[in-house]
């Protein structure tokens, strides 16, 4: 069974700084595209940043220059750097992964989230 677990949200205060952790587990042959997804309440989930097995990324337009999102292939981990938070990043974050199973088709599979509250 394939698990994405999420870790590292949390309250904190504007301009503070967060790292999300997700980790993949299980039977995985190999991970492809992985990424982070926010949805706030009352609104669409929306793609945050996104990274390619080899590295090259991308980001949504209001986080670029702030968070940073990077992969740890030997760990199935990829991370997101949230810096100068601002109360309009306050959402439950949720990673992704494009990943193939070894005894499944490969598909797209996600965490449970984490909660990130940006607030004073």
């Amino acid at each position: 069974q394939v698990q994405l677990v999420e870790s590292g949200g949390g309250l904190v205060q504007p301009g503070g700084s967060l790292r999300l952790s997700c980790v993949a587990s299980g039977s995985i042959f190999n991970i492809y595209d992985m990424g982070w997804y926010r949805q706030a309440p009352g609104k669409q989930r929306e793609l945050v940043a996104g990274i390619t097995y080899s590295g090259r990324t991308n980001y949504a337009d209001s986080v670029k220059g702030r968070f940073t999102i990077s992969r740890d292939n030997a760990k199935n981990t990829v991370y997101l750097q949230m810096n100068d938070l601002r109360p309009e990043d306050t959402a439950v974050y949720s990673c992704n992964a494009d990943l193939q199973p070894r005894w499944r088709s490969r598909g797209d599979y996600w965490g449970q989230g984490t909660q990130v509250t940006v607030s004073s």
